[in-house]
């Protein structure tokens, strides 16, 4: 059952991209290509993940911290802070809290703006039972359409010690091409299966080729 919920996530994930492209092609203006590839924004940069071989510069999202409780997140279906932070200080020290999800809850951030600069985004994490699942998904206010849209990134399996998940794409070379500039974002996790918990969540700020 769980691979079927992924495989239509997939699916989903390339109906909303398809989307995009079809507004891109037909309805954007023509100055929407030249995207801006800029920090949209004056946000602290950091280099959290270079014990995992990442020198990459990225922003910590509003609240991703957990450290002065869910400020600006949603949480819903039983999420909560708790204690218990990830411990290699990805932002300059090791905290004390995180957010807790339990089967079914999820919570989201709130909105950042991104652009083309912001193509991935990490986060730590760990489960608190056997099999824990996360679906991540990226959420965006598309004015020009006047819809916010949630495009599933992908199930992340956790483990047991607290980790740092692998890059994850934003899709903001899509929205930047549809909005000619930047747009806002935010981030969703939701517990599929088992217990987790999130912390110290980051947005990459800078377009690489």
């Amino acid at each position: 059952m769980l691979q079927g919920l992924f495989s239509r996530h997939t699916r989903l994930v390339g109906a909303v991209i398809s989307a995009l492209g079809i507004a891109v092609l037909s309805g954007a203006p023509a100055k929407a290509a030249l995207i801006s590839t800029d920090a949209c924004d004056n946000a602290a940069l950091s280099q959290p993940f270079t014990h995992w071989g990442d020198s990459n510069d990225y922003k910590l999202v509003p609240g991703g911290s957990f450290e002065n409780g869910a400020s600006g997140w949603t949480l819903s279906h039983g999420a909560s802070i708790v204690k218990g932070s990830e411990p290699f200080g990805a932002t300059g020290s090791v905290g004390a809290s995180s957010v807790y999800l339990p089967a079914g809850a999820s919570v989201t951030s709130p909105f950042t703006c991104v652009d083309a600069a912001y193509p991935t985004f990490r986060f730590f994490a760990r489960n608190n039972g056997l099999l824990s699942t996360v679906l991540v998904s990226v959420v965006y206010k598309l004015p020009l359409l006047g819809l916010e849209v949630a495009v599933p990134v992908g199930p992340v399996a956790l483990s047991t010690s607290w980790s740092p998940s692998l890059p994850m794409l934003t899709a903001s070379v899509l929205t930047g091409l549809l909005h000619g500039g930047t747009v806002p974002m935010g981030i969703r996790f939701t517990a599929l299966t088992g217990s987790s918990q999130i912390d110290d969540v980051f947005v990459d700020p800078k377009m690489r080729y």
